[in-house]
């Protein structure tokens, strides 16, 4: 078949296709409707970031089965087309791991003896040993914020240096943790021990300036390595505590806007070290990368699981339109599930009755599980979220039965930290429409979309009225409600279905008021 590769990757990429008997061609050049014609009779495309998949891209190339991204990012690529279009969307996000977690340890070293800046000086003439009294790592503290591949890999490398690790990351079993050599904490306290901090989280609404004004306070003394994502740590707040001297230094191989603009405060501080995003750019990183992808390039072709498919269920083209509804169903689930849950994540259970238990659940299971870890990681997809679990050593127990009492098919997912356990169970009225039915037992009717409060609360008089009012001072329109109690005068739970965000000092007054037990304020489908 023919495989059409329009940007550079490694030449062992390239073998793997060659050798499984497919016709490569490859065009580093080619754009516009140079591109649409080329790619017209394609059966693959492999791509970095400098060629735009657009829609136009997908309805000229009819036999097109799959794009593959040598690497992790995929904004160059409509995945909405590609899906429209039938075509797999692939990428390759562990190639580049090894290099990742190497370059940060490195980075960790040039900022603790002022590498660049010595070399700088003696380059321009200067022997100014006098001027720079480095830090030794042996002996100190290591702070992991998010512990998945690239963290885990830093806290190897940098424990056998003779470091102390601690880590904060909701989404790891603290067994896992402990299994590497580390210790797991709480996010202030992860900070607040750490000499050297090593941020490894996905940038997302709720990662961003994750490290601000507050945070970098509790590092006093210390140095931040940043070679995950930009944005994560707010940089005008670095620059200016780098440079007033609470933080002794920083590393950076990251940045909010790039390339870096010439204005950024960054720049200008002696102890901020800078690389222009360099953690993938290895010789080794680069082949993984191109022979991963090519690797799932010829998976696809053979119609075989493609393992890092960002937009391909592995479901059965038959049964496809039948489990198609609940595989959002449990998606979502899995995202209430999780919100709900005030610790850890350290198991998830799915288990489906009725109807829904004669089919091949696989899929609607890591739908479930994508659901769970959905802020985790930067593309957290149906395919790979049975990984991220087995990673982070989260259990994931599935069960069936044919038995079920109220509904013709109900699934239900369950997270625990290991003491306190929340579950979500949902059914699919007529017509594939979608609701929760059950939290933590309650029975409940509720629409799962967009943001919703479930309050617990004291089953008495007035409790409803108090919670509408507080919403409506705070200017939050309640668009539904479905209520329960265990029984009269017992606790009760309320969902709202809500039509706008609510503020934090809407739930504090809430939670101040004796009779509420509890307030979660939850989104879906992309809200904040």
């Amino acid at each position: 078949m023919k495989v059409l590769v329009t940007d550079p990757i490694a030449d062992a990429g390239l073998d793997v296709l060659r050798e499984a008997g497919h016709d490569v061609r490859t065009d580093y050049e080619i754009e516009g409707e140079d591109l649409l014609e080329e790619v017209s009779d394609a059966n693959a495309l492999i791509v970095r970031s400098g060629t735009e998949v657009t829609e136009a891209v997908f309805e000229a190339a009819e036999e097109l089965v799959i794009v593959g991204r040598a690497g992790i990012g995929v904004d160059n690529i409509d995945r909405d087309a590609a899906t429209e279009h039938g075509v797999i969307v692939a990428n390759a996000p562990e190639g580049n791991v090894r290099a990742a977690a190497e370059h940060t340890v490195a980075m960790a070293f040039a900022a603790a003896r002022s590498i660049p800046q010595a070399h700088a000086r003696l380059k321009a003439g200067e022997w100014a040993k006098s001027d720079y009294l480095g830090a030794e790592v042996n002996g100190k503290t290591l702070g992991v914020v998010g512990f998945g591949r690239v963290g885990q890999e830093v806290a190897k490398k940098l424990d056998s240096l003779g470091m102390d690790i601690v880590t904060f990351d909701p989404y790891i079993s603290e067994e896992r943790v402990e299994r590497i050599g580390a210790e797991l904490v709480e996010f202030e306290e992860c900070i607040e021990r750490a000499d050297f901090l090593t941020v490894h989280t996905p940038l997302t609404p709720e990662t961003e300036d994750l490290i601000s004004d507050e945070e970098l306070d509790l590092l006093e003394g210390g140095y931040l390595v940043n070679c995950a994502r930009g944005g994560v740590v707010d940089e005008d707040a670095l620059a200016a505590k780098v440079e007033d001297g609470t933080v002794a230094g920083a590393a950076l191989d990251v940045f909010a806007e790039e390339p870096l603009p010439e204005d950024s405060p960054l720049l200008y501080v002696d102890d901020i070290i800078v690389t222009p995003h360099l953690g993938a750019s290895t010789e080794a990183a680069q082949e993984n990368v191109a022979t991963s992808t090519a690797e799932q390039v010829v998976a696809a072709l053979q119609n075989e699981p493609v393992m890092n498919a960002l937009n391909a269920p592995s479901i059965d083209e038959s049964a496809f339109p039948r489990l198609e509804p609940y595989v959002e169903l449990a998606e979502t689930a899995g995202k209430v599930a999780a919100q709900l849950l005030d610790g850890r994540i350290e198991s998830i259970e799915v288990t489906y009755e009725g109807d829904i238990a004669d089919e091949d659940i696989d899929f609607v299971t890591a739908s479930a599980l994508k659901g769970v870890f959905a802020p985790l990681e930067w593309q957290v997809n149906a395919v790979n979220a049975p990984q991220i679990a087995e990673d982070r050593g989260v259990d994931v127990t599935e069960s069936k039965t044919k038995q079920a009492e109220d509904f013709q098919s109900l699934i239900s997912v369950a997270v625990s930290d290991g003491e306190d356990e929340v579950s979500v169970d949902g059914t699919l009225f007529a017509g594939n429409d979608p609701r929760i039915v059950r939290v933590d037992g309650y029975r409940v009717d509720a629409i799962p979309h967009g943001r919703m409060v479930i309050t617990r609360n004291t089953d008495e008089p007035g409790v409803i009225g108090l919670i509408g009012t507080v919403m409506g001072n705070h200017g939050v329109n309640i668009a539904g409600m479905f209520n329960a109690r265990e029984a009269i005068g017992g606790e009760a739970l309320t969902v709202y279905n809500v039509d706008g965000e609510v503020p934090d000092a809407a739930r504090e007054e809430l939670e101040s008021d004796e009779r509420v037990i509890g307030v979660r304020y939850i989104t879906l489908n992309g809200q904040s």
